[in-house]
């Protein structure tokens, strides 16, 4: 039998805990979660998931959030059909939001730049 290297790494491995590194006022002021939508997550997940999944445009709509039939493999709105590309793009042409920037790739050297849009 033979022994590969990742078989003998500890996983024992101490990292450090008590560092805390909270975010600027600014940057939390803009964020798109609060402490409120957390605590809604914390008082009922399902219901939670559930409510963020109808932010999305279903071509299938949900019955159930969560299959946990056959645990440990959980199934997310196992009932549903999803077109992602749809909810990637085409419903926010749809809203009227075509002519928005999509994407602004920068790369490197800085000056090569590339926008994609509808």
């Amino acid at each position: 039998m033979t022994t590969s290297a990742r078989d003998t790494l500890s996983t024992n491995v101490a990292l450090p805990t008590e560092e805390v590194y909270p975010p600027s006022a600014a940057f939390s002021e803009q964020a798109n979660a609060s402490a409120a939508l957390y605590d809604e997550a914390e008082a009922d997940r399902l219901a939670f998931w559930a409510t963020q999944a109808e932010r999305l445009s279903w071509a299938k709509p949900f019955t159930e959030v969560l299959d946990w039939s056959e645990a440990p493999f959980a199934k997310w709105f196992p009932d549903g059909k999803l077109n992602v590309a749809y909810n990637c793009v085409d419903r926010h042409v749809e809203a009227g939001n075509g002519d928005r920037v999509a994407i602004h790739w920068l790369g490197e050297p800085v000056d090569e730049s590339e926008t994609l849009s509808r």
